[in-house]
This record gives structure tokens, sequence and C-alpha cells, in this order.
């Protein structure tokens, strides 16, 4: 979280938002946002969003797959993802992740699937 300044930013009912800046230290080798780094701000926010929750004294949520689509490149300001809750089972939570920039154009969609697993 630390190294990419992902900053959570709201929080709803079904929602978790975050924000991160793009600059060099998110850049591939053109100069542009890297995927990676645009998945690894996708799954931070959707996993927490997961164990918001979920009772964390009795359940961890782990990541089991995730799918990116990278709709526009973007080299500088301030990337939004916002994960919702697509859905809510006793074992499973599917997020959708919007990515956007800062005039809101469509930047990135993501699909999350975290597993809930009882605390051993």
């Amino acid at each position: 979280m630390e190294t990419l300044e992902i900053k959570f930013t709201d929080l709803g009912d079904d929602y978790l938002t975050a924000t991160m800046p793009v600059n060099s230290k998110v850049y591939q080798p053109m100069g542009i946002l890297h995927g990676g780094a645009t998945v690894a701000l996708a799954e931070s926010v959707g996993s927490s969003a997961s164990h918001l929750f979920v009772d964390t004294d009795k359940f961890i949520v782990k990541g089991i797959e995730i799918a990116a689509n990278h709709l526009k490149s973007i080299s500088d300001g301030i990337i939004t993802a916002t994960a919702k809750m697509i859905h809510k089972g006793r074992t499973t939570h599917l997020w959708e992740i919007r990515i956007v920039d800062e005039e809101n154009n469509l930047i990135s969609i993501c699909k999350l699937t975290n597993i809930i697993l009882e605390r051993k």
C-alpha cells in the first residue's frame, strides 16, 4: 500500500474506494501506467473490501481469481478504484472494480473473486 501510495477514500454499504497516483513509480517501459500496478490497486481495494464485510475474528479472506481489461492508457494524475460487490456468499465474494482517471474516463475494469475461509 505504501509503495504504490494507495489511499482509501470512501466506504459504503457495498463498496470501497481508493486512489493511487500515476507517476514513474508505476510506469511500464513506454512511460504509461503499468497494467500490473493497476491490478495491484484493484486487488488491494477488492480484498480490503471483503475484509470489511466479514467478521475477521472468525474468517480470513484470500483472493482466488482476478481478471482485468485495460481500456485506456494514462501517464500522470490520480486514478480512483471503486470496488462494488456483485455477490456476497458465505464462502465467496465477487467484486467489480472500476478504475477511472480524474475526468471519470474508464481506465480499467477488473473482476476479483475472494474466498472466505474459517479461521483456524
